[in-house]
C-alpha cells in the first residue's frame, strides 16, 4: 500500500464504507488513522475500518476479500486493488495467550472503543458525516498531549503486553507524556515483555528506531525496565566511561542515544539497528591503561550485534548489514591513509552509504570533527561507480590461457592485480598480462 497515495486510499475506504452504509450497516474508520488525522492535520497511513457487520456480511458484499481473523472479527476486503482491514465492533472477554482474548462478542462502537489500548488511539470517524466519535475523551488526551491506557492500565496490558512498547512509542514519536497510571502500570509489567514473541519484540523496537525521537523512546525503554528484557546488552553501557578527550558527552549510553537523536528522519533500517548497536562491543573490550581504551570493540560489537538481532528474530539481510556496518564503523578513521585499492574496497561495499551515515552521527555525538566524513564524501562524488570497484582486467581463464593449473596461486595472482587495478598501476588487459608473465611466468 506504500505506493498508493493517500487520496486514492481515502476513495477506496469511503466506497467501503458507503456500499456497507446502503446495506444498513454502520462503518467508520478507526484507529490510527483517525488520530493522525486530528493530530496531524493530515491523511496518511492504512485505514482501518469497523463495523457492525460480520465477517460474513462483509464477504457477501464485496467481491474481493480475505479470511484472515474470522474469529476475532476481522475480514480484509480489497478495493480498487488496495487492502482494507474491516472488523467487527466487538468486546474481548478474558485472556487467552497475552495476546488474543479467550472469547469475543460482537458489539457496537461504543464498547468497542473500550477493549483498544490507548484513548489517542480510541476514536472513530463517520467520513459520510464527517464527524468524529469519541467515546474515551481521545481528543482531549491529544489536545493535552497524553498516552492514556483506555479503563484500567494492568488489565489493558496483561490483554497484549506489547502494548507496553506501544505506550513508549507512541510517546516517543509524539513528544506525549505517559500518565501516571498508565506510566506505573508500564513498569510494574515490564517483567512480563519476553512473553511476547520475539518477532514482535523486533517488530516494534524497528518501529521505535525508525521513528522521530527514537533516543527520547530508548531513554523511556531504560526507565520502565523494559530494556533490560529486551535488549539487556544496551542497557548494560550505562556507566560504561569513555575518554573525555574523545567522547566529551559522557559514557557509552548517553553516546549511542545521541547518535540515535542525530539521525535524518525516517532512517533505513540497517543504519537505525547500525547506530543502537555501534559500540555495544565497548563493555566487554574496556581496558584501563594508559587511559581507558576499547581495543577491537568493533569486532566484539560485530558478533554481538549478530547474537542480539538473531536473538529477536530479525531478517537475515539485515543481521548482515549491521554486522558488516559495526564491524567496519572504525575504518573510517584512517581513509586519508589508506592505498587507492583499500579506499576503493571501502566505498564500493553495499552498505557504505549506511556506514559512512553512521560515521557522522558517531561523530556528531563525541568528538565533532567531520574531516573523514567529508573526506569520504568527496572520494565517492569524484570516483564513478564503475571505476570504484571496475570488472576484474583478469580471470582465472586467463591464467589457465598462460599455462597456470587450477589451485590457491591462481586465487592470489587474480587478487594482486585486482589491487593494482584498482590502485591504477595497471590499465588494461595487456598490460595485466604483461604484468603476469614477468613477475610470474618467466621467473619460474
Amino acid at each position: 500500500m506504500s505506493s498508493t497515495t493517500p487520496q486514492a486510499k481515502r476513495r477506496a475506504a469511503l466506497e467501503i464504507v458507503s456500499l456497507l452504509a446502503h446495506k444498513g450497516y454502520a462503518a467508520l474508520f478507526a484507529g490510527g488513522y483517525v488520530r493522525d488525522m486530528l493530530l496531524e492535520g493530515e491523511e496518511k497511513g492504512d485505514i482501518d475500518i469497523a463495523t457492525d457487520a460480520t465477517p460474513q456480511a462483509v464477504a457477501g458484499i464485496f467481491k474481493h476479500t480475505v479470511a484472515v481473523g474470522i474469529q476475532f472479527g476481522v475480514i480484509i476486503v480489497v478495493q480498487r486493488g488496495i487492502p482494507f482491514e474491516v472488523a467487527t465492533f466487538r468486546s474481548d472477554v478474558g485472556i487467552l495467550d497475552s495476546r488474543h482474548p479467550a472469547q469475543i462478542v460482537f458489539t457496537d462502537a461504543h464498547h468497542d472503543a473500550l477493549r483498544r489500548d490507548f484513548t489517542i488511539n480510541g476514536m472513530f470517524y463517520d467520513p459520510l458525516a464527517d464527524r468524529i466519535l469519541d467515546f474515551v475523551a481521545g481528543k482531549k488526551d491529544l489536545t493535552a498531549k497524553v498516552i492514556r491506557a483506555i479503563g484500567d492500565p494492568g488489565e489493558r496490558f496483561k490483554e497484549d503486553f506489547l502494548r507496553l512498547l506501544r505506550a513508549v512509542r507512541f510517546a516517543a514519536r509524539f513528544d506525549f507524556s505517559i500518565e501516571e497510571k498508565t506510566w506505573e502500570a508500564v513498569k510494574a509489567n515490564a517483567v512480563h515483555i519476553l512473553e511476547i514473541s520475539a518477532e514482535r519484540i523486533f517488530m516494534e523496537h524497528d518501529r521505535i528506531l525508525r521513528q522521530p525521537h527514537p533516543d527520547r523512546a530508548v531513554r523511556l525503554l531504560l526507565e520502565s525496565g523494559l530494556l533490560q528484557r529486551t535488549i539487556p546488552e544496551v542497557a548494560d553501557l550505562v556507566g560504561v566511561e569513555q575518554p573525555a578527550e574523545f567522547h566529551p558527552e559522557g559514557d557509552v549510553f548517553i553516546h549511542t542515544v545521541k547518535a540515535l537523536s542525530l539521525m535524518a528522519p525516517n532512517p533505513p533500517a540497517t543504519l537505525a539497528w547500525s547506530v543502537l548497536l555501534h559500540d555495544i562491543g565497548k563493555k566487554a573490550t574496556m581496558r584501563k591503561t594508559d587511559r581507558i581504551r576499547f581495543n577491537n570493540h568493533h569486532q566484539a560489537g560485530a558478533n554481538m550485534a549478530g547474537a542480539i538481532l538473531k536473538r529477536l528474530r530479525a531478517p537475515n539481510s539485515l543481521i548482515d548489514s549491521v554486522v558488516s556496518c559495526v564491524d567496519n564503523h572504525m575504518n573510517f578513521m584512517n581513509v586519508t591513509g589508506m592505498r587507492l585499492s583499500t579506499l576503493k574496497k571501502l566505498l564500493s561495499r553495499p552498505t557504505i552509504e549506511d556506514e559512512l551515515e553512521l560515521h557522522r552521527v558517531d561523530c556528531l555525538a563525541s568528538h565533532g570533527n567531520l574531516a573523514n566524513y567529508y573526506f569520504v564524501k568527496e572520494r565517492l562524488e569524484a570516483f564513478a561507480r564503475e571505476r570504484i570497484k571496475p570488472a576484474p582486467l583478469l580471470r582465472g581463464s586467463h591464467l589457465k590461457e598462460l599455462g597456470f593449473k587450477e589451485g590457491p596461486v591462481i586465487g592470489k595472482i587474480l587478487h594482486e592485480v585486482y589491487d593494482l587495478q584498482l590502485d591504477e598501476k595497471v590499465r588494461s588487459h595487456d598490460e595485466a598480462i604483461s604484468y603476469v608473465k614477468k613477475k610470474w611466468v618467466d621467473s619460474r
